[in-house]
């Protein structure tokens, strides 16, 4: 709540403008008008250090220190009435028919009789965690609510709101590719630094984290990806008129970037070129990235001139499917079959090949000219994506999404295609995640300074964070108020070594000024230590050195159960199954499930890889083939999109000779992956050999 705040800061100001001039007119009295005669000034230049000299002195340097503050607070009061009465006037009044409408509404409401049942007001709208949220009138609210479903601002842009969720789903997709192509290995230390574990983009992370609070939580990891945009989604040029637009004014650059993302994401589900540009737009708008991340563009077409774009609009390219030469333009006029690629030219392309621009805007989705277009419209583009014709009408158009080169390349690396040569996913290698990285030795020191203790555990709360979270006191749940505060717990009980405001900050609120949120964490811990001080009469959040930390004398966390499981397997003198299901005893479920934060999926997987390790362990050590299909059907389970072990559990199956029970796996695993949007490996599953693992015996 912010009123009270408000109201304070209110009469602190009050207090400062009233207090000095009561002060001093009581113990001075009224300051005497008129200068000092010619006797004062020569009494005080023979004597000026006398008590009612200093006096005056003294008295004249407070008023001025006072007229200075009230001239400050006088300043300020003005520039916030300025902005209210420039905020009216942009206030959009209502048209005559919308007016009309509006009467007959309220006649039709008042005429409702009296006894009808009233709808409970709907609920407060609920801050957002990162991101902004809002409309096309005010996209750039001052303390990030939520305004509007219309867009997300973020740093460098934005978004439509559909967009937003379409960046969100391709980023979940990003992590099920890593958890398919993950290869399970002997377990190492519990801070593990496998190069494919780093985190996405900051704009990619802003824009979840602006998504987390808006949208239901997930009950599927692949949730996300499966309720992608379907294959019959409009295209984000639905906007564009048929006709070739032309992109001018601050935003212009910023605006084709913003179509050339939005064109990808919506074409990332279709087989065919969903945009064609030329090399020297490209270079323009991703500047040099453009020669290393344009190839890894699924759906990019490159063109050095208009003659070549005509190929992928027609039937005869292989990326356009079949129907012939005029198939694109007919289903553009019916209205039927996918879309044309979106088309992004210069003004000096447009111009020279102007017959061939209007050949092939009847088959596009979207045609942008970056600069004046004469043969056709023309929009003036400000720096927030708002458009203006150049007709003269002064009318606005569609505001388009705006992205710079920074944000543009963060938001495409979450569709692009692995580096050529990608590092082997487990493998050790120096990590580029500020959240894993160095972690090993404050563990080591966790559990050096604070070992687990047994059942005889005297401590009082108890901290879930594997699975739905959960703070125990005497095993009855504490019930946490904020959202946030509940982040604060989960990412302390992921750094048992603390974390700094900063850390705190940049992960529960990404994509944020962090000057804006320092208050916000302050008040979000204030309220989640109250609330534990009420409940439980500790304190559970150590502060030292601007650093937060759990008090590990005073909770237990299943995490770190866990991770000294993880400890104990492997610093074993002699190799144990006893100790690989310690481990899968200590996990039982994802960290934070159902939670779509976006620090977490890094210490997540993290934390999954583990419990598969233990698995594929025990699998390879069992002289039991049932019990090692056993242990890999039960890694499965852990994680379902693993492709390897998959593979291993199919080998095992066709060794057995129970081909059906091979193929339904095969089966269900393809269908998994088809609904997530993944295709899966067809060269894996299909031969079910092994090359690199251990065999697992029949007998």
């Amino acid at each position: 709540m912010r009123w009270p705040r408000q109201l304070m800061s209110l009469l602190f100001v009050l207090t400062l403008l009233a207090g000095p001039p009561i002060v001093l007119l009581s113990l001075v009295g009224p300051p005497e008008l008129g200068w000092p005669t010619a006797a004062q000034a020569r009494e005080w230049v023979q004597n000026p250090l006398t008590e009612q000299t200093l006096t005056a002195a003294l008295t004249i340097a407070a008023w001025l220190v006072w007229l200075l503050l009230a001239y400050t607070a006088t300043i300020r009061v003005l520039t916030r009435l300025s902005a209210t009465v420039s905020w009216l006037r942009r206030m959009p009044l209502p048209t005559p028919l919308q007016a009309t409408a509006g009467g007959i509404a309220g006649a039709a409401v008042l005429s409702v009789s009296s006894h009808a049942i009233a709808a409970p007001p709907p609920p407060p709208t609920q801050p957002v965690a990162a991101g902004t949220l809002g409309d096309a009138d005010n996209p750039t609210p001052s303390d990030g609510d939520v305004l509007a479903a219309a867009g997300i601002s973020v740093a460098g842009g934005w978004l439509p709101r559909d967009v937003a969720e379409q960046v969100s789903a391709a980023a979940a997709l990003v992590w099920l590719r890593r958890r398919r192509s993950y290869r399970p290995r002997p377990p190492g230390p519990p801070s593990r630094e496998d190069t494919d574990l780093a985190p996405l983009p900051p704009t990619v992370a802003a824009v979840q984290a602006a998504l987390a609070d808006a949208t239901p939580p997930l009950t599927e990891p692949g949730a996300a990806s499966a309720g992608s945009p379907p294959l019959d989604r409009p295209t984000p040029g639905r906007a564009f008129p048929r006709a070739a637009v032309g992109l001018t004014g601050p935003g212009a650059q910023d605006a084709a970037r913003g179509l050339l993302v939005t064109s990808l994401l919506a074409g990332r589900h279709h087989p065919a070129v969903s945009v064609v540009a030329t090399r020297s737009v490209l270079a323009g708008l991703l500047g040099p990235t453009a020669e290393t991340l344009g190839p890894r563009l699924p759906g990019l077409a490159v063109i050095d001139n208009l003659g070549q774009a005509t190929g992928f609009f027609s039937g005869d390219h292989p990326g356009r499917g079949l129907g012939g030469r005029d198939q694109p333009q007919r289903n553009a006029q019916e209205g039927t079959g996918p879309p044309g690629p979106t088309l992004i030219v210069d003004e000096a392309s447009a111009t020279d090949n102007a017959e061939t621009l209007a050949s092939l805007a009847t088959a596009s989705s979207a045609l942008a000219v970056l600069g004046r277009f004469p043969a056709g419209h023309t929009w003036q583009i400000d720096a927030s994506g708002r458009t203006h014709h150049q007709d003269g009408s002064g009318s606005a158009g569609p505001r388009m999404c705006v992205l710079t080169q920074v944000t543009a390349t963060d938001l495409l690396t979450v569709i692009a295609h692995p580096d050529p040569a990608p590092p082997e996913p487990g493998t050790s290698g120096p990590s580029h995640n500020p959240t894993l990285a160095g972690r090993s030795p404050q563990w080591d020191a966790t559990a050096q300074d604070h070992p687990v203790r047994s059942g005889n555990d005297t401590r009082r709360l108890q901290l879930r964070v594997l699975g739905e979270p959960t703070l125990l006191l005497d095993g009855h749940p504490v019930e946490i108020r904020r959202t946030a505060a509940l982040q604060v717990l989960v990412f302390l009980a992921a750094h048992p070594d603390g974390a700094d405001t900063r850390q705190l900050t940049d992960a529960i609120w990404p994509g944020l000024p962090r000057r804006s949120l320092t208050g916000r964490l302050y008040t979000t811990l204030s309220d989640l230590r109250a609330t534990i001080r009420s409940t439980a009469g500790m304190a559970l959040i150590e502060h030292s050195d601007d650093r937060y930390r759990l008090d590990p004398t005073a909770v237990t966390v299943d995490l770190w159960h866990l991770h000294h499981a993880v400890r104990d397997a492997i610093t074993a003198v002699t190799t144990d199954a006893t100790t690989w299901k310690a481990v899968i005893d200590a996990y039982p479920g994802d960290l934070a499930a159902r939670r779509t934060w976006p620090w977490l999926e890094p210490i997540r997987e993290t934390t999954r890889r583990h419990v598969i390790d233990a698995h594929a362990a025990l699998a390879s050590a069992s002289p039991d083939a049932r019990q090692a299909l056993a242990w890999l059907q039960a890694g499965i389970r852990i994680d379902p999109y693993n492709a390897n072990l998959h593979t291993r559990a199919i080998s095992a199956l066709i060794a057995f000779g129970d081909h059906d029970a091979a193929d339904h796996l095969r089966k269900d695993y393809a269908r998994r992956l088809a609904a997530a949007g993944i295709l899966p490996n067809d060269t894996a599953l299909t031969t079910a050999t092994l090359r690199d693992q251990p065999a697992i015996p029949t007998r």
